[in-house]
C-alpha cells in the first residue's frame, strides 16, 4: 500500500491513495492552519470509525440485522507532553431501530474491535482502546 501526501499552502496538504480519492489534510485556524481539512490525529479517529464500521456494517449484512441508522462516535484523550499521542479512545456504536438484537449488535461490534478491524487493532497497543453500544427507539 503507498500514498502520497502533497503540501499545498501552510498547514494544508491533500492526501491521495490508490484509490485516487482525495483527503485534505491541515490544522485548525487556532494551530495556525486554515482548517480545510481534519487534522491528522481526527483522521486517526475517523479511521477507526470507518474501519470498525464497515466490519459492522458487513457482520450485521450477514446475520440478516436491519437497523435504520448507525452512527459512531469516537472520543480520544491525549498526552500532555509531546509526543501528544492518544492515551484513551472511546468508540460508541450508536444504533437505531425496532426490536435490535442487541446480543448480535454486540457480537457484530466485538468481531469487528477484536479480531477484524486493522486500525483499532492497531492503536489498541498504543491506547486505552474501549467500546460500548448505544440502541436508540425509532423515534
Amino acid at each position: 500500500m503507498e500514498v502520497k501526501v502533497k503540501h499545498i499552502k501552510g498547514m494544508h496538504f491533500q492526501g491521495e491513495g490508490q484509490s485516487k480519492a482525495v483527503t485534505h489534510i491541515d490544522s485548525s485556524l487556532a494551530a495556525g492552519g486554515s482548517g480545510m481539512g481534519a487534522s491528522p490525529m481526527e483522521m486517526v479517529l475517523m479511521a477507526i470509525g470507518g474501519c470498525s464500521g464497515m466490519d459492522v456494517v458487513s457482520i450485521l449484512a450477514k446475520m440478516r440485522v436491519k437497523y435504520t441508522r448507525l452512527e459512531i462516535a469516537i472520543q480520544g484523550e491525549r498526552a500532555v507532553e509531546h509526543p501528544r499521542i492518544f492515551t484513551d479512545i472511546e468508540v460508541v456504536y450508536r444504533f437505531w431501530g425496532q426490536e435490535l438484537p442487541e446480543d448480535k449488535l454486540r457480537r457484530a461490534i466485538a468481531l469487528s474491535m477484536e479480531k477484524y478491524c486493522s486500525v483499532a487493532n492497531m492503536i489498541d497497543k498504543a491506547a486505552n482502546l474501549t467500546y460500548r453500544l448505544e440502541v436508540n427507539p425509532e423515534s
